[in-house]
C-alpha cells in the first residue's frame, strides 16, 4: 500500500514515507521470522511516522518533559504568555496533556489526543506580529515522566514517539536523576537534533556557579551518548534566558524541518531494533550443482555410466533414505546456517522433508530413460575393414598364382604384393576406427544416461530444496536491504548531527 503524500510534501519528506513504507512492507513479508517485541515495536514506530508526516509539516510540535518539581508548566505559561497549564500541588493530580498552538492545528490535536477543553490558540489579532515567529508551533506540557501514578508515565511514553522536538526540563537538584537518564535519555541516541535540554530554576542558583553546573549537565549528556544537544540555562520565575530558549524554538518552528528530522530518527530507531533479526548477507549462489552431484552419486548413476563405458546395461538404484536426509541436511547447513533461527527454521519448514525428498529422488529415476547404444557407425567401419581384409585376401592369391604361373616374381606379383599389403593395412587401420568408434559411442551413451540422471535429478533438487529456499531468502533480503537502505548515508547524517544543533534553520522539506 502507498503511503497517502500531502500535496506539498517536498522531496525529503517523500522520501522518508517511501522508507517507512519499504520497511514495513519488508516486514509483512518477514512475518513471524521476525521476533514479535521487535516487530510490534517497530510497526507501531512505523505508523506513528507516516501518520505525523501524512499531517503535513506546518507544524512542529514541542513537548516540554520533564519530573517533578522540574517547572515545565511554569517554562510552558512563561513560553506562551499565558497561564494556562496547572502549576504546583495540582500536576500531580491529572494525567492530561496542556497544548497550547500558534494557528489552528486541531487535526494535529486530535492525532496526539489532546482533550478539546486542554487545548488554547496562542495567536490573535491582538498580537499583530509579536508571535508571527512562533507561528505553526504546537507546544505540549507533558505529565511528570517520574510520577507515581503508573497512567502519566503511560501518556508521556504515548507521546514521545510522536513529538518533532523534546525539551527535556531539568532542575538544579534533579538534572543527574537516574530515572531520566537510564529511563530515556540514553535511549535516545540518534535523535540530538531533535532535542533540547533546559537547566530551569538557574535563579536558585549562585551565579558563580551556574557555568559549573551547566558544563556538568552536558558531561552527564556526554555520558549518556549524546553529544550534540544543546542546553539552555532559563528561569521561568524570573523570566531569565527564557527569550534564548523561545527564540531557538522559534528557528526550529521556521526551518520546518523538524518533523523530517524526527521521522528520519523514528525510522532509524525502528531499523536499528530489526538489524539484529536478520543476517548480514545471503548465500551468493545456492549449492544446487554441488547437492545434485551428491544425489547422482547416491543413486549410483556414475557406476552405471561406468559399466556402460565398459559396455555393459545401466543400472540406477533407489537412494537410501538416510543418504538423501544428509544430503538434505548438507543443504540446509550451508543455505542457512548464517541465518537467524526463526528464518533458518523457516528455510527448513519449507524444503521437502526426508521422506518426501526420498520419494521424489526414486520417482524421478523411474522415469530415466536410459539412453540406447548406436551401433551404426562402428558397424560400418567394421563392415569397411572386412571387406578391405577380403580384398586384400583375394589380391594375396592372385599374386602367389601369377608368381606360379610366371615361375617367378614378376613385375605384377611385385605390384599385386604391395597391393596386398596397403589392403591389409587399411583394413587394420579401419578396424581400429571401428572399435574407437564402438568405444566413443559407449561414452555418449554414458554421458547422455548421466545428463538424464541429472536433469531428473536437478528437477528434484528445484522443486524440494531451491525454490523453497529462494522464497525465504528473498523475504530476508527484502528485510535486510530495507533495514540497511540508508547505512551509506548514516556516517554523513551523524556528522550533520554533531554539526547543526536544534534550532538552525533548514530549508523547507
Amino acid at each position: 500500500m502507498t503511503p497517502s503524500v500531502p500535496t506539498a510534501a517536498g522531496p525529503r519528506t517523500r522520501a522518508l514515507l517511501e522508507r517507512a513504507e519499504g520497511l514495513d512492507a519488508a516486514l509483512r513479508r518477514a512475518g513471524d521470522r521476525v521476533p514479535g517485541d521487535a516487530r510490534d515495536a517497530a510497526r507501531a514506530a512505523l505508523t506513528a511516522v507516516r501518520e505525523r508526516l501524512e499531517l503535513g509539516v506546518d507544524h512542529t510540535v514541542v513537548a516540554l518533559v520533564g519530573g517533578t518539581g522540574s517547572g515545565k508548566s511554569s517554562l510552558f505559561n512563561a513560553l506562551s504568555g499565558l497561564r494556562f497549564a496547572d502549576v504546583g500541588a495540582r500536576r500531580p493530580t491529572t494525567s492530561a496533556v496542556t497544548a497550547c498552538t500558534w494557528g489552528d492545528a486541531s487535526g494535529l490535536l486530535d492525532w496526539l489526543e489532546v482533550a478539546p477543553e486542554r487545548r488554547i490558540e496562542r495567536e490573535s489579532a491582538l498580537d499583530g506580529d509579536t508571535q508571527a515567529d512562533l507561528r505553526g508551533l504546537v507546544l505540549l506540557d507533558l505529565p511528570d515522566h517520574d510520577s507515581v501514578a503508573e497512567e502519566h508515565r503511560a501518556v508521556v511514553d504515548r507521546l514521545l514517539p510522536m513529538v518533532d522536538l523534546l525539551v527535556w526540563v531539568v532542575d538544579p537538584q534533579k538534572y543527574a536523576d537516574d530515572a531520566l537518564h537510564t529511563g530515556y535519555l540514553r535511549h535516545l541516541v540518534g535523535h540530538e537534533r531533535s532535542m533540547l535540554v533546559v537547566l530551569n530554576q538557574v535563579d536558585t542558583v549562585p551565579v558563580t556557579e551556574q557555568a559549573g553546573l551547566l558544563r556538568d549537565v552536558a558531561r552527564l549528556l556526554r555520558e549518556d551518548g549524546l553529544d550534540a544537544v544543546p542546553v539552555h540555562a532559563v528561569s521561568a520565575r524570573t523570566g531569565d534566558g527564557v527569550p534564548v530558549l523561545r527564540e531557538a524554538i522559534a528557528r526550529s518552528v521556521e526551518g520546518r524541518g523538524q518533523a523530517e528530522r524526527r521521522a528520519r530518527a523514528e525510522i532509524g530507531d525502528a531499523a536499528r531494533a530489526l538489524a539484529p533479526t536478520v543476517a548480514t548477507s545471503e548465500p551468493k549462489n545456492l549449492p544446487r550443482d554441488a547437492t545434485v552431484e551428491e544425489l547422482v552419486r547416491a543413486v549410483g548413476a556414475d557406476s552405471s555410466a561406468q559399466a556402460v563405458r565398459n559396455g555393459g546395461e545401466p543400472e540406477l538404484v533407489p537412494p537410501r533414505p538416510e543418504r538423501v536426509a544428509e544430503v538434505r541436511r548438507g543443504w540446509l547447513a550451508q543455505v542457512a546456517g548464517a541465518l537467524p533461527e526463526p528464518w533458518r527454521a523457516s528455510v527448513e519448514r519449507g524444503l521437502a522433508d526426508d521422506d518426501a525428498l526420498t520419494a521424489r529422488v526414486a520417482e524421478a529415476l523411474d522415469r530415466v530413460e536410459p539412453p540406447t547404444l548406436d551401433q551404426r557407425r562402428p558397424r560400418r567401419l567394421r563392415t569397411v575393414a572386412g571387406v578391405l581384409a577380403l580384398v586384400a585376401l583375394v589380391v594375396v592369391a592372385a599374386g602367389v598364382g601369377t608368381a606360379v604361373g610366371s615361375g617367378g616374381a614378376t613385375t605384377t606379383v611385385v605390384l599385386l604384393g604391395v597391393l596386398a599389403v596397403l589392403l591389409a593395412a587399411a583394413a587394420v587401420a579401419t578396424a581400429v576406427l571401428a572399435r574407437r568408434a564402438a568405444v566413443r559411442a559407449r561414452e555418449r551413451r554414458a554421458a547422455a544416461l548421466l545428463t538424464e540422471v541429472r536433469a531428473a535429478l536437478g528437477a528434484v533438487v528445484d522443486e524440494g530444496l531451491a525454490s523453497p529456499t529462494r522464497a525465504v531468502l528473498a523475504d530476508h533480503r527484502a528485510l535486510r536491504r530495507a533495514v540497511t537502505s540508508d547505512e551509506d548515508e548514516g556516517p554523513r547524517a551523524r556528522h550533520a548531527a554533531s554539526t547543526d544543533p536544534v534550532g538552525e534553520q533548514t530549508s523547507p522539506a
